[in-house]
């Protein structure tokens, strides 16, 4: 399955993991793994490490993320990129909105 999702033991921190390609292929299942999330979740992890693409359309789905999980105060981190990834976040600029790490 190209999204997994895995609460905390707290159920707070929902980590998503994207395997693959993460394009428009993948939005449903993204937008399905964050929206019937319950309140106690306040904490976004995203787990780039099996992603080999990410395209506009992904960048988008992490745009919509952000304002789901309240914008400018929403505490998500995207983690493990590979070097390509990391640099198409780096050139949209999004280490700005997002702890990439």
């Amino acid at each position: 399955m190209p999204i997994e999702t895995r609460r905390s033991d707290d159920g707070q921190t929902l980590t998503i993991r994207v395997e693959g390609r993460f394009d428009f292929s993948t939005h449903q299942a993204f937008r399905d793994a964050y929206e019937h999330s319950d309140a106690s979740v306040n904490r976004y992890v995203i787990d780039l490490s099996d992603t080999t693409y990410l395209d506009s359309s992904a960048l988008g789905m992490l745009l919509l993320l952000r304002d789901h999980a309240g914008g400018d105060s929403a505490s998500i981190s995207i983690e493990n990129c590979n070097s390509d990834v990391r640099r198409i976040l780096s050139i949209s600029n999004f280490e700005q909105l997002f702890s990439i790490g």
